[in-house]
């Protein structure tokens, strides 16, 4: 692996910047800055030092026909198929939550609440990858569960920092892990391997409006117990 320039931008910094890019430039991560992102996320913790994270990058054309097969997915009405159970249902806090997020993108987006067809194009939007260059499908082994599943969130956290502290945008897509068949082939992977979710990377494109969304964060008190 070339050596590579350690970032300038404090932890602090990277914390305080990350978030989610909804569009990309059509311009490649250098290989060697790929590499020393990826290997600085492999520092994570892990229970009994397991490392049970599986990663998948695909660039270029890969990367362009995993986006195809998935939009032609969308576009059909196929069901999502994910290899672990998720809850899609939020309630009370969380669902207030959701909304305020979905209408703050969707207002930066000029998006009614009406617009079904911008809203159906918004959402394929997920499966065209933002048009980032790079995407990471984030699994884990089928027979795991949660707590394992902590430890593949410390590492992506790590991943996304690290992405962010060479200036580099990301975007946690839970949208990617619907149809995880069009994943395994393109690795050749077994049923061994599930898929959690992906994150797309790459140069954020500061044209385009979905990325002047910002959410902002719960007072400390509401989900912060100190004791004594």
């Amino acid at each position: 692996m070339s050596e590579v320039k350690l970032p300038d931008m404090s932890l602090v910094e990277a914390i305080q910047t990350r978030r989610s890019i909804r569009g990309f430039l059509d311009k490649a991560v250098p290989k060697e800055i790929i590499e020393n992102v990826f290997s600085m996320a492999q520092l994570a913790p892990s229970n009994c030092n397991t490392q049970p994270w599986k990663v998948f990058v695909a660039s270029g054309n890969l990367r362009d026909s995993i986006s195809k097969k998935l939009q032609e997915r969308a576009i059909s009405g196929a069901p999502a198929r994910p290899d672990f159970d998720y809850s899609n249902k939020f309630e009370g806090e969380y669902r207030k939550r959701q909304i305020d997020c979905a209408a703050a993108m969707y207002g930066e987006m000029n998006i009614a609440r009406d617009d079904r067809e911008g809203r159906a194009r918004a959402g394929l939007r997920n499966f065209e990858i933002f048009d980032a260059p790079h995407v990471a499908f984030i699994g884990m082994d089928v027979g795991f569960g949660a707590t394992i599943s902590l430890d593949v969130g410390m590492f992506s956290q790590n991943l996304m920092l690290m992405l962010t502290a060479h200036g580099i945008g990301s975007c946690a897509m839970g949208s990617l892990r619907h149809q995880p068949d069009i994943i395994r082939e393109a690795f050749g992977l077994g049923d061994n391997v599930g898929i959690l979710f992906g994150i797309a990377f790459g140069y954020e494109d500061v044209a385009v409006p979905a990325n002047n969304t910002r959410v902002g964060r719960e007072p400390l008190a509401n989900s912060i117990t100190f004791q004594s």
